[in-house]
């Protein structure tokens, strides 16, 4: 089965190697037909520290890094 890759914004590097990703999805309301957009928080991976709050990145689905990270950042 393939990985799942989402795309999202730092919103938080204060943990060493780990960094909070924001990813937003869009949409249509099955009866109301308007978009939607609903939000997310991902926890993952950033082996070198390399990633800042603002950041677009993209993030990968993973074998468990710890007890929250399932998911490690794989390029901006």
């Amino acid at each position: 089965m393939p990985k799942r890759i989402l795309q999202g914004t730092v919103t938080s590097d204060a943990n060493d190697q780990t960094v909070t990703v924001l990813v937003e999805r869009r949409f249509t309301h099955p009866v109301l037909k308007k978009t939607i957009r609903k939000s997310k928080k991902y926890r993952a991976h950033d082996a070198n520290n390399t990633f800042k709050v603002g950041d677009t990145v993209r993030i990968q689905e993973c074998a468990p890094k710890s007890k929250t990270k399932r998911w490690e950042v794989i390029a901006s």
